[in-house]
């Protein structure tokens, strides 16, 4: 595993440099999306310009080239005292070196100017096509300007290559830095999940605890949400993105609640179903144990060299033996295994990486083949059942929706469950909602 760092990112920049190919690495910043007429959504900053440069602030770019005596490069907004007064200070062309490693820095209004004569002799350049249009425009208007110099000995950039093939597989493996700041952001959201199981009670509404969680990821310092939290009540909890969070909960339901929080650009992403009254019912209970026995099963199948295929299987098959004992779909089991049988009940994969983004980056496969885990790979684990109103089973079983989510690190031998603190056996999740 890679040592921690105060600043990591100048040795991520470093770890680049000298790994990739020559040519020039282009990381523009997150545009600025408007909500309504002048008011701005909250910003957050591209995941892969955060990466490799610490900068938070729109209108900006870095270009990294191995190999230059400067090589890198960062385009900002430059020092403006009349419009800091509404938005804040700006780092600046100055703040851009002094605060943020620059080797170079420039206003992000000469970037039509400077880019350029950064692409000179950069026989290919990694950029992503495709996002920015107008950004686009001024990439491939670059490179034509490079290209009329040819005849002047002036190499120019023959190829543009998806930057991810650089940075995606880096940023797969988790240094000690970025494994801190996700315990930490693991943390607050236990904190918030323990908080709702308590919160929660028929005749409150969903927003209500949602609120309590919120709560918590302010308190605890977190920037923001992960992403935007999943509280559902009774039939709600068979609705896999289910956002409106507005129904009121009735006594004998369960609520699934899929809310993780973010902190130092790091995400959390956990899930916990409980009985609203505190206490499951028979067939509450044995769909619970279902889906659990699958969670374990999966967790139990994650260390390096299996594949997130493996860590699937392994719960599709406990949920699989588990439906056909309740009766819910009819055996045997290796059948409906490969019947997919099984798929109206639990319709997901189980597991996806996390890391800057909940769904974060990386190759998935190797060419044609899965890719193997590793140490330092952080995914989750999420299997559930989901059994819509209107299903053809017992009306036992109708409306009811479990899924338990954990955040797993791969170690060199085995597996870390990062979220272990968060309550998940029957009677541990009893307990906290008796809090």
């Amino acid at each position: 595993m890679r040592g921690m760092s105060n600043n990591p990112h100048g040795p991520r920049r470093q770890r680049l440099l000298e790994t990739m190919a020559p040519g020039a690495l282009i990381l523009p910043s997150a545009p600025v999306a408007v909500r309504n007429n002048d008011v701005e959504h909250e910003y957050r900053q591209n995941s892969d310009l955060f990466y490799v440069s610490g900068f938070d602030e729109p209108e900006s770019l870095a270009v990294l080239r191995p190999g230059a005596d400067a090589p890198y490069c960062l385009f900002v907004r430059p020092r403006d005292p009349a419009r800091e007064v509404w938005d804040g200070q700006r780092a600046g062309v100055d703040g851009a070196k002094t605060d943020y490693g620059a080797d170079q820095a420039f206003s992000y209004a000469d970037l039509a100017t400077e880019l350029p004569k950064l692409l000179e002799d950069q026989p290919r350049v990694y950029y992503q096509l495709g996002v920015d249009a107008a950004l686009d425009r001024c990439v491939l208007d670059a490179i034509a300007k490079v290209r009329n110099r040819a005849k002047f000995g002036v190499v120019w950039p023959t190829e543009i290559v998806e930057p991810g093939t650089l940075l995606h597989t880096e940023r797969l493996v988790k240094d000690a830095h970025e494994l801190d700041r996700m315990r930490h952001a693991i943390s607050i959201s236990t904190e918030a999940h323990v908080a709702a199981m308590a919160a929660a009670q028929p005749g409150r509404f969903e927003y209500e605890v949602e609120a309590v969680i919120n709560g918590v990821f302010r308190r605890r310092g977190s920037e923001r949400s992960a992403y935007g939290a999943i509280v559902g009540s009774g039939p709600n909890a068979t609705v896999l993105h289910y956002r409106r969070n507005d129904r009121k909960m009735k006594d004998g339901e369960l609520l699934l609640i899929d809310a993780g929080c973010e902190y130092g650009y790091y995400a959390s992403d956990i899930t916990r179903t409980f009985p609203v009254n505190g206490r499951f019912s028979e067939p509450q209970r044995r769909i619970y144990e279902v889906v659990l026995n699958a969670q374990l099963a999966s967790i139990e199948a994650t260390r390096p060299g299996k594949t997130l295929a493996d860590v699937h299987d392994a719960s599709v098959r406990v949920i699989t033996e588990g439906l056909v004992k309740l009766g819910l779909i009819e055996g045997p089991v290796d059948r409906a295994i490969k019947e997919n049988l099984y798929r109206p009940f639990y319709m997901h994969k189980t597991s996806h990486y996390i890391g800057m983004d909940v769904h974060d980056v990386g190759p998935y496969f190797e060419g044609k083949q899965p890719r193997p885990l590793s140490e330092g790979v952080v995914i989750t684990i999420e299997p559930g059942i989901y059994i819509a109103e209107d299903a053809e089973v017992p009306e036992e079983f109708r409306g009811i929706g479990v899924r338990i989510e954990d955040d797993v690190l791969v170690t060199s031998d085995g597996h870390e469950v990062l979220s272990a603190e968060v309550p998940k056996s029957v009677a541990d999740v009893e307990r906290a909602c008796a809090a």
